[in-house]
């Protein structure tokens, strides 16, 4: 791997990082400030409203500028929803607008791989980078459980700035404020990050127009994009599976804390530690993903999918620590050895289509929609009364019943367009071996 590609890693290490801690001091302050468990659920959603909202124009704005400074620019953007959060904007709000830079963070940081590497060493990069931001999950749930918990947030409310009064009162306040240093340190990294060589794509702007006017015309360039993936008869399988995946797995995230806290008895600080070991499955199946699996061989491991889906609604018989644990990291392990070959397949397509920061946000803006849909929904089945137990049933129907749709799909085309599959499949092969 090259040199700037380490770089790479230690930026998204560290963003990521702060993200996830950020999330459960999210969820600890809404908890401490009286709101309703289906508050403490939208977060996730709101996390990706402007995935879903800004997905026609980060990707241009990521393939216009060096994915260096994107990066940084997002990194500023995350820590003014953390001081949103801090001076008294609502916490579904300010987390909004952290989502805001995590948006236009994500296709930099996965556009610069397919710059800066070969298509023969995509997936070994997607299983490190992925497995990396798998531990920065596992780190970061349990950093932001322990920074609500006593010991910390109390060393950390016990600082006292002479004059400044900062208004940081509680824990979940003072691991905001602490998480901010973390996405600092992120930004110092993205500075650091080497120009490709590869030349940047302008944002096509008529200058006898308004900025909103040229803004608004890369609407149809988006469409075009999204289209071109969804026609494409591996770009559509990769697409949706990917997109069913990170649908259910970033909702996974609160699912543990809620049915931590109904089966276990667990209070924030516990629970996170739970979410962490379904993170270190999931970066054990990357890891081994990244060794076994090439391009085309990805379609694969599309039933692993379905059986996500079915483990998801055993967890409500599931009361004992020592079961859960080993029940965790196997549904981790599943969706890691899903994921990574189908993302590299995915960006493989993507990047030959229509060029890489284009793709990711194609990539960003369908799987996000599918975290707003599936976190909308089963926030929903809380409001509505259903218990934990019940949404999670549900929520576990849904994720299998369309992932074996997805198979079915696959086979279908298989067999009504198998000389276009297997000349995409060449193609991948090729370039796995070149």
């Amino acid at each position: 791997m090259k040199r700037g590609f380490y770089t790479i890693m230690s930026a998204q290490f560290f963003s990521s990082l702060a993200d996830n801690a950020l999330f459960v001091a999210a969820v600890e302050l809404l908890r401490t400030g009286g709101a309703p468990e289906w508050q403490r659920a939208a977060l996730v959603p709101m996390f990706a409203l402007f995935y879903v909202v800004l997905a026609p124009f980060v990707g241009a704005f990521a393939d216009a500028l060096p994915k260096g400074k994107v990066m940084f620019v997002s990194n500023a953007i995350k820590v003014a929803g953390c001081l949103m959060m801090l001076f008294g904007s609502h916490p579904l709000m300010a987390y909004a607008v952290v989502g805001l830079g995590a948006a236009a963070y994500s296709p930099a940081k996965y556009g610069i791989l397919t710059e800066l590497l070969p298509a023969s060493q995509l997936v070994k990069a997607n299983g490190w980078i992925e497995g990396l931001t798998i531990a920065s999950i596992i780190l970061g749930v349990l950093l932001g459980g322990q920074l609500v918990g006593q010991q910390l947030s109390g060393m950390l409310l016990g600082f006292d700035f002479p004059v400044v009064n900062t208004g940081v009162d509680t824990p979940a306040e003072a691991a905001i404020a602490a998480l901010i240093f973390v996405y600092a340190l992120a930004a110092w990294f993205n500075t650091r990050i080497p120009h490709t060589g590869v030349e940047m794509r302008p944002l096509r702007a008529d200058p006898s127009r308004s900025v909103v006017a040229n803004t608004l015309n890369l609407l149809p360039d988006f469409w075009a994009c999204n289209s071109r993936l969804w026609r494409d008869k591996l770009g559509q399988i990769s697409l949706a599976t990917t997109t069913l995946f990170w649908g259910a797995g970033g909702n996974l995230k609160f699912i543990v804390l809620a049915w931590a806290a109904v089966a276990l008895g667990y209070n924030t600080t516990q629970a996170s530690a739970l979410t962490g070991v379904v993170a270190i499955g999931t970066a054990v199946g990357a890891v081994v993903a990244s060794m076994r699996m090439r391009l085309d061989m990805a379609t694969r491991v599309i039933p692993l999918g379905i059986a996500m889906g079915l483990l998801l609604i055993l967890m409500v018989f599931i009361s004992n620590i020592w079961l859960a644990i080993p029940f965790l990291i196997v549904l981790g392990g599943l969706g890691g050895y899903l994921v990574v070959p189908m993302n590299a397949l995915l960006q493989h397509r993507g990047h030959n289509l229509m060029g890489a920061g284009r793709s990711i946000a194609v990539q960003n803006f369908n799987e996000q929609a599918c975290i707003l849909g599936l976190g909308a929904f089963y926030s929903l089945s809380l409001k509505l009364g259903l218990s934990v137990f019940g949404a999670i049933t549900t929520f576990g129907l849904v994720v299998a019943g369309i992932m074996w749709v997805i198979r079915r799909w696959h086979q279908r085309n298989c067999v009504n367009h198998r000389d276009e599959v297997n000349h995409l499949l060449d193609i991948a092969r090729h370039d796995t071996h070149h």
